[in-house]
């Protein structure tokens, strides 16, 4: 079955929304602001709010367009997990954390909309308010709302939660939160957050996600610590039975304050939701031939192609979905670790990007599935790539000082194209020139330091088997031009550990972006994020100009001053060669048995387990 959403539909659940259709005061969505003379008044509480233009449902709105409201409650799901965990505690750097707590069991102040950009529903918070600068955001509690244990969310557990989460939560947390300049509560049900100073406008939406946590059950001085101690949260779901390393059973709250909200109509169907791990990629595969889990997210061409040639497969007991997002294409690249010398010069990077044979390897492994492209954000609006730059992001680029290659200013650049033999001679000439112009020379059969004489070699870590052949791939190509790479498979939670602390050269990730991306970025790329352990800048990029750029996108106001920055910063990120793209995935593949049931229309983001439901059993006559 396939769910394709036309280019029409996309564009009209992106819904930027502008602000000339009347007026937000006359639509009465989202932030409205009075204004009295030249001074704003005080901002009206709003359902939603959206990090530009207004939300695409209305006030009064029933249930998500995602969701199915006349969902059958009952059943269990079981999620097949690739890896382990040792912590229940998903909110901080130590241990591996069972990463469904946060949603399931710990909720936020808002909640978002799947089917846009970038706009939050209230959830814990019934409303919010703000103004035309973002200089502040007001949050009102619904009274209503309730931790598992019964005791009401207040004021008090939200400030508790910022101050915890700031300074000892994990570091995108510490990041976002300390640029509250001061946060207070007028009276038990309302929290205000002072932004001044901040200049960042998805700010006020970022502290509406932030994970709201019960200040008398929580300890700040062992906050930091892994720990196999349930946590209580205000979601849907309690933490039932736990095997530590194997399983987690979440179990329904039967008391859940917010299961007649508009956003949560038609979502948590099931009664419970088991969460089994497997610590090897074959073996959970065979698993869920078996139907010991529900459903899997295929990430490998080769299984997808020909892997589902079981039973239970061809008699129609498993389901197959094709799912195409709305979202920026998520992609796979080999990722340099730029805190080792041996990569520390672009020249290198960009010889060893030539160096990849993505035509042989796409024929030979992937039938064909794949494309590539060198954005961060491919298949979009917000790519650079190909695309060449406009006198807006021009100014951009040379305010901030930003080195662009002069083919990925003008978009005349593309990666480089092999004749698919895996021995493409034209490839590996320029490789090589490149690499003597950085100071490498080939001693015969292996290329050395022309100083140190020392022998170009690296080791590239990998932990599926996807992974691997990929490598082994390149490993292939690189030994042409004199480089020795190792290849070395390590288990999930290696792999995890030794990607979190930057303890490798070379490493295969992918980022998933999104149509609004924010802050997340200084998370992913940002010079402050190189040097702290657990951020997502695997590269440890250290550019001003990347900074800049990702301060340019948080202040934009508008839609055409926030694309331009956008693509600024990924015409940076490709200048720089810090990862060499592999291929972009076009769709979701799901592959669930026929006991799941889902809703018939797809969310802007794709798949969403939430809304899923158990199949009724047929009544007996």
């Amino acid at each position: 079955m396939k769910f394709r959403e036309s280019d029409r539909r996309v564009a009209a659940r992106v819904s930027w929304v502008a602000l000339g259709r009347g007026g937000l005061a006359a639509l009465g969505l989202s932030i409205a602001f009075a204004w009295i003379g030249n001074a704003p008044a005080r901002a009206a509480e709003s359902y939603a709010i959206a990090m530009h233009g207004a939300p695409a449902l209305p006030a009064d709105f029933t249930h998500m367009p995602y969701a199915n409201p006349d969902a059958p409650k009952g059943g269990r799901l079981t999620w097949g997990i690739l890896g382990t965990f040792d912590s229940l505690n998903p909110l901080i750097v130590r241990g591996l954390a069972v990463q469904q707590i946060r949603g399931f069991v710990v909720e936020s102040l808002l909640a978002r909309g799947n089917d846009e950009p970038f706009t939050l529903y209230g959830l814990l918070a019934k409303t919010v308010e703000t103004d035309d600068a973002r200089s502040y955001v007001t949050f009102h509690l619904d009274p209503r709302a309730r931790f598992s244990d019964g005791k009401p969310v207040t004021a008090e557990d939200v400030l508790f939660s910022w101050a915890l989460l700031r300074d000892h939560g994990r570091p995108n947390h510490r990041q976002y939160y300390a640029k509250v300049a001061k946060a207070d509560s007028p009276d038990p049900l309302t929290v205000r957050f002072d932004l001044r100073g901040a200049d960042d406008r998805e700010l006020p939406l970022i502290l509406g996600l932030m994970p709201v946590l019960p200040k008398h059950a929580v300890d700040p001085a062992t906050f930091e610590d892994t720990t196999m101690k349930r946590p209580i949260g205000s979601g849907p779901y309690r933490i039932g039975a736990v095997k530590p390393g194997a399983s987690v059973m979440l179990v329904r709250n039967p008391d859940y304050w917010g299961r007649d909200l508009p956003v949560n109509r038609g979502l948590y169907n099931f009664d419970e939701i088991r969460l089994d791990f497997y610590r090897e990629a074959n073996g959970q595969f065979e698993a869920f031939k078996r139907g010991l889990y529900d459903f899997r997210v295929e990430a490998e061409p080769l299984r997808w192609h020909d892997g589902y040639d079981f039973p239970a497969a061809r008699n129609g007991e498993v389901i197959r979905d094709t799912i195409k997002t709305g979202l920026p294409q998520p992609s796979e690249f080999l990722v340099f670790n730029t805190r080792r010398a041996l990569f520390a010069d672009v020249r290198v990077r960009k010889a060893l990007t030539l160096l990849f044979d993505f035509e042989w390897i796409n024929r030979n492994y992937f039938f064909g599935l794949y494309a590539r492209s060198g954005s961060f954000f491919a298949g979009s609006e917000l790519s650079a790539y190909g695309r060449p730059a406009d006198s807006r992001e021009r100014e951009l680029l040379r305010r901030v000082g930003a080195h662009i290659a002069p083919g990925i200013l003008d978009g005349s650049y593309h990666l480089p194209v092999s004749d698919g033999s895996g021995r493409d001679r034209t490839a590996l000439r320029s490789a090589l020139a490149l690499l003597s112009e950085a100071g490498y020379e080939l001693d015969g059969t292996v290329l050395r330091n022309r100083t140190t004489k020392a022998p170009f070699a690296f080791e590239i870590l990998v932990t599926t088997r996807d992974q691997e052949r990929i490598a082994l791939a390149y490993q292939r190509d690189l030994k042409r031009a004199g480089i020795e790479a190792r290849v070395r498979a390590v288990d999930p939670v290696q792999f995890d550990q030794r990607r979190l602390g930057y303890e490798f050269d070379m490493i295969q990730n992918r980022w998933d972006q999104s149509l609004s991306p924010g802050n997340e970025q200084s998370f992913y790329w940002g010079s402050q994020a190189a040097d702290i352990t657990g951020t997502r800048n695997y590269m440890g990029a250290k550019d001003p100009a990347i900074d800049t750029l990702i301060a340019a996108l948080l202040e934009a106001r508008e839609r055409p001053a926030f694309v331009a920055a956008v693509r600024a910063l990924d015409r940076t990120l490709m200048s720089g060669f810090y990862a060499i793209p592999l291929f972009n995935v076009a769709e979701q593949w799901i592959a669930r048995w026929n006991r799941i049931e889902r809703p018939e229309s797809t969310a802007l983001t794709g798949y969403l387990p939430e809304t899923w439901w158990q199949r009724p059993e047929p009544q007996s006559k």
